[in-house]
């Protein structure tokens, strides 16, 4: 499994308009390795459901991939 920040890089560069409802989850996702990781007072796995729940708008090939991928973390 790759670090939720690599996965972030990799949002960063194919989502170029990133939604404002998303915005805050994914630069949290920044500062994350696993989803044992803590942000402020959210753990790993409730940064990357909230960036999942208001990512609707990212559309594409990439963005199916890597949807899936964050998806099975947080299984």
């Amino acid at each position: 499994m790759r670090k939720i920040n690599a996965i972030a890089l990799d949002i960063s560069k194919d989502w170029k308009n990133i939604s404002y409802s998303a915005k805050p989850y994914l630069e949290a996702m920044h500062g994350l390795n696993t989803i044992a990781d803590n942000y402020g007072y959210d753990n790993g796995a409730s940064v990357v459901r909230y960036f999942l729940a208001n990512a609707s708008q990212w559309k594409g090939e990439n963005a199916k991939a890597i949807k899936l991928e964050l998806k099975q973390l947080v299984k």
